[in-house]
């Protein structure tokens, strides 16, 4: 092999080498995916619910146990450990959750209060109530973002899967993603964006293409 050769073939290892390399911060340790961290002062406003059983005491999204008679809260998007001010605007009582936990996954609520923290404003008889939800606190360390778009629910698990391959179609990328509770409820998640805008974006497309207006924005954990 003549020496000209040897150094074409030499630089041809090398660049395949580097492409294959992760890429790494500065400290040389593997790139974090991009975060979306929740921002003090931002503030929502919509319906309020409150679960207990027979949620209470089975693991919550973030892999702890829910206990609904302490003050924690599920939420669509928020980062786990995210707390909020919850006021509910009919009485103008508050209280402070911790984000704990993925819901309510029912279109035109925003977030899922405990027993206690649902008693604690006078939620418990009305089931629902419009409030406000203030970011007060943001988690020490930002998880990763990803975010799709939850088309819909199911009890029946033959009709989530007719749903999810027309998705899978459409769109390329949906998943089914499982809800325990006195039955399981079949849920239809498309995409898997890196902020929650770019997930609205494609929320609107599917309720502008697929009549499906009540599609929202929810989080993927890992």
């Amino acid at each position: 092999m003549t020496r000209a050769r040897f150094n074409l073939v030499l630089l041809s290892l090398l660049a395949a080498s580097c492409g294959k390399k992760k890429v790494r911060t500065a400290r040389g340790l593997p790139a974090r995916k991009p975060s979306e961290p929740a921002v003090i002062g931002a503030v929502e406003t919509g319906a309020a619910s409150w679960y207990g059983h027979p949620y209470h005491g089975r693991r919550a999204a973030d892999g702890e146990i829910y206990n609904m008679e302490t003050l924690v809260a599920a939420h669509r998007t928020l980062p786990f450990n995210t707390w909020v001010r919850v006021t509910n605007l009919s009485n103008s009582k508050a209280v402070e959750v911790r984000i704990i936990d993925r819901g309510p996954f029912i279109a035109g609520r925003i977030i899922d209060l405990s027993h206690a923290a649902a008693r604690a404003v006078d939620l418990i008889g009305p089931g629902v109530a419009q409030v406000r939800v203030e970011v007060i606190a943001a988690p020490s360390i930002p998880e990763p973002a990803a975010f799709g778009v939850q088309v819909g629910a199911f009890a029946n698990r033959t009709n989530a899967d007719q749903l999810l391959t027309d998705m899978q179609t459409r769109y390329g990328s949906a998943r089914l993603i499982a809800r325990q509770g006195n039955s399981i409820i079949w849920r239809v998640v498309v995409g898997k964006e890196s902020s929650s805008d770019r997930a609205e974006n494609l929320a609107m497309r599917i309720r502008n293409t697929d009549n499906l207006p009540q599609c929202f924005v929810v989080r993927l954990d890992p």
